[in-house]
């Protein structure tokens, strides 16, 4: 059971709503629109933030395939 499940709130500074995702500091930082404490190695989104970061990230993310194909 990890810290999603167990109800750890959002990453993202000001936001106080239950995280959905969570992924490493580098892949939140492909994301210049969110603001959140970098002093972690795991940044912990809502479904909300976890949405923007994907709109906010999807040439980079499509690129990133790309390379591996």
């Amino acid at each position: 059971m990890g810290k999603v499940e167990k109800g750890v709130s959002c990453s993202v500074n000001g936001c106080e709503d239950s995280a959905d995702r969570s992924m490493s500091l580098t892949k939140a930082k492909m994301s210049p629109d969110l603001d959140f404490d970098s002093s972690k190695k795991r940044i912990y989104l809502c479904r909300n933030h976890y949405k923007d970061w994907k709109k906010s990230t999807k040439s980079d993310r499509e690129t990133e395939r790309m390379r591996w194909d």
